[in-house]
C-alpha cells in the first residue's frame, strides 16, 4: 500500500505543481533581477510553498472536521477540481491563466515580495496543490508511514521545482514553446485519470458510510 501511495502521491503532486511549466513564468516575474536575486526568490518561494503544503497535510483533516465536511465529500469535490486543472492543461489554458495571474500580481505589488506572491502562492502552493495534499493526507488516515511518505513526496517535488527554477534559463531554452506544450498536455492526461480515481474513491467511501 505504501508503494502504491508513494507512486500516486508523487505523480499527483508533480503533475499539479508542474515544475517545468513554472520556468517561463519565473523568468517573466523576475525579469530584470540579477542571478543572485533569482536564486533568493527561488529558494524562498519553495520553502514557503513546502511549509504551506506540509501544514495542510498535518492539519487539513482537523480543519475539515471543524467545518463539518466529510472526507468522502472533500474527495469528490477535490477530484472534480483536479479534473478541471487537468482539462486546462490538456487544452493549453492553465499556463496562460498562471501567466496572467503572475503579471497581475507583479503589477499590483511592484515586486515587493515575488517569492511569497505570486511564486509560492498561488503558483507553487495553489488551490490544486493544496487540494491534492488534503486528499492524499486523507488517504493516509493517520498512518505514520504513509504520512511520512507524503511529507517526503512534498519535499521531493518542491526540491525538483527549486532545481528547475535555478536552471530556468537553460530549461526554457532546451524545451522551447513546443516542448513545454507537449509536456503539459501529457501530464494533463495523467492527472485527469488520477482525478477520476479520487472521485471514485470518494463515492465508494460515501456509499460505505451511508
Amino acid at each position: 500500500m505504501t508503494v502504491e501511495f508513494l507512486t500516486g502521491a508523487l505523480v499527483t503532486m508533480f503533475v499539479i505543481i508542474e515544475p517545468v511549466a513554472l520556468v517561463p513564468i519565473f523568468l517573466a516575474v523576475t525579469q530584470g533581477f540579477s542571478a543572485d536575486q533569482r536564486r533568493q526568490v527561488a529558494w524562498r518561494a519553495c520553502l514557503i510553498a513546502f511549509l504551506i503544503l506540509a501544514a495542510c497535510a498535518f492539519f487539513g483533516d482537523w480543519l475539515l472536521r471543524k467545518l463539518g465536511i466529510s472526507l468522502p465529500a472533500f474527495r469528490i469535490a477535490g477530484g472534480l477540481l483536479v479534473f478541471w486543472i487537468a482539462f486546462e492543461m490538456v487544452f493549453g489554458l492553465r499556463a496562460t491563466r498562471k501567466g496572467e495571474t503572475a503579471r497581475d500580481a507583479i503589477g499590483k505589488e511592484q515586486v515587493v515580495n515575488v517569492a511569497a506572491f505570486p511564486m509560492a502562492i498561488p503558483l507553487l502552493a495553489g488551490p490544486g496543490a493544496i487540494t491534492a495534499t488534503l486528499l492524499l493526507a486523507g488517504q493516509a488516515s493517520g498512518n505514520v508511514a504513509m504520512m511520512a511518505t507524503l511529507i517526503g513526496v512534498l519535499a521531493a517535488v518542491i526540491l525538483v521545482s527549486w532545481l528547475f527554477l535555478l536552471m530556468a534559463e537553460k530549461v526554457d531554452g532546451l524545451l522551447g514553446t513546443l516542448g513545454n506544450a507537449v509536456v503539459s498536455r501529457l501530464l494533463g492526461i495523467i492527472l485527469a485519470a488520477l482525478a477520476v480515481q479520487f472521485v471514485m474513491d470518494g463515492v465508494r467511501a460515501a456509499l460505505r458510510a451511508a
